[in-house]
């Protein structure tokens, strides 16, 4: 008897117990769900403001306001961002094959969020593409970009124009007001024994150019001609290959390993000599007003650039020196320039390679940025206005 009443006062103790911590247990719950944690809605609502100041500064934007560029902190600590393996990671992730199923729903979404259109594209049909790296790179029917042939320049790229002028006092503006140096940005010139202005290395030419206040002069091969440029900025839901701006010769190839920051107009606006930090590739060469070059600038997940007829060009390297840039000269190649397949109008010449007026030249993974620099006379107009839409083979300017 006493034996049993023990067990029953255990018991009851036992049930207290259990129902004291499943009471507990309930709190526990209540205070998880009505304290969550801060980190997440810190990083939440932080994000948020900032993004909401961003656009409200950027709907307020006066073009005749002198802008507000960063300090040199401030570009440095945008600069330690890990941008560029953010950018290789991204370039893996396009890469990956996606599921039938999965495709049209994610296609549809960046469709729908960059305004992108596909009746534009030679193949529509959206199961086509088996990664984001094809629909990024997506062709167009052949009749949607005509080339302009009354005028001697046209659109490289689908984009909007940012900014075009001539380069005066060896300064180019990215934007209205904000500038950055023409030698910084194409790198040390040769002059060489031909009379003719290439950017080369010093294997292949005879004098450097070290004047700073001459590196324009030099560029020129006529007194009687000026040097323009003009930016065009490609969006993420324009067509990302670019084409050959006119009739020309590349006779070399020079690319700059360096940061990927974002090059869209509000940061090109905020950030001096933007596209000198930035990773590029430039090609340069002549025409037939004389100096002439494309610059490809890689931009945040715009680490890989291709150019279709150098098959030895690698951007986003994980390793680079700082200020370091690689020449890759197409003058004495031969027939070592391959013409990709599918590409007609490419040849190979000891002089360089020629390209045509709205040839395929290369391409992004994503948007980005392309900059002409030319040598022109100083009648060439300009038919533009700033931030205008503009798309391939559409003129730029004439005679």
């Amino acid at each position: 008897m006493a034996l049993s009443l023990r067990f029953s006062r255990v018991t009851r103790v036992s049930d207290r117990f259990l129902l004291l911590s499943q009471q507990r247990g309930r709190h526990t719950d209540r205070r998880v769900l009505s304290w969550p944690r801060p980190l997440p809605i810190l990083v939440v609502t932080g994000g948020g403001y900032l993004g909401y100041q961003y656009y409200k500064r950027r709907s307020h934007w006066d073009e005749r306001a002198p802008p507000s560029l960063a300090s040199s902190r401030q570009v440095a600590l945008y600069r330690s961002f890990p941008t560029r393996l953010v950018s290789r990671a991204w370039g893996r992730l396009n890469g990956l094959d996606l599921p039938t199923w999965l495709r049209k729903p994610i296609y549809s979404l960046y469709i729908w969020t960059f305004g992108v259109n596909m009746q534009e594209a030679a193949v529509e049909d959206l199961h086509h593409y088996k990664n984001l790296g094809e629909f990024f790179r997506r062709r167009l029917k052949p009749a949607v970009r005509p080339v302009c042939a009354a005028s001697c320049l046209t659109s490289p790229a689908d984009g909007r124009i940012l900014h075009f002028g001539r380069v005066k006092n060896s300064e180019v503006e990215q934007v209205k007001g904000v500038t950055y140096s023409l030698e910084n940005f194409l790198g040390p010139q040769m002059s060489c024994s031909d009379g003719k202005t290439l950017l080369s290395g010093p294997q292949v030419s005879d004098q450097t150019v070290s004047s700073t206040s001459s590196f324009r002069d030099h560029l020129m091969s006529s007194p009687a001609s000026d040097l323009f440029h003009v930016v065009v900025y490609l969006a993420p839901g324009d067509y990302h290959c670019f084409h050959s701006p006119t009739d020309w010769k590349v006779g070399l190839r020079r690319h700059f390993p360096g940061s990927l920051m974002s090059v869209n107009p509000g940061v090109a606006r905020w950030v001096k000599e933007l596209f000198c930090l930035n990773e590029r590739v430039v090609l340069s060469g002549q025409w037939q007003h004389g100096f002439f070059s494309l610059t490809a600038v890689g931009a945040t997940n715009v680490g890989s650039i291709r150019v279709y007829f150098d098959q030895e060009l690698q951007t986003n390297t994980p390793r680079y020196r700082k200020g370091s840039f690689y020449d890759h000269s197409y003058v004495s190649l031969g027939d070592q320039v391959k013409r990709p397949e599918g590409e007609e109008g490419m040849e190979s010449l000891d002089r360089g390679v020629v390209l045509q007026k709205g040839q395929p030249v290369g391409e992004f993974n994503l948007g980005s940025t392309i900059v002409l620099l030319f040598e022109a006379p100083k009648n060439f107009t300009f038919c533009l206005q700033p931030g205008q839409r503009i798309r391939v083979g559409e003129g730029l300017g004439s005679l």
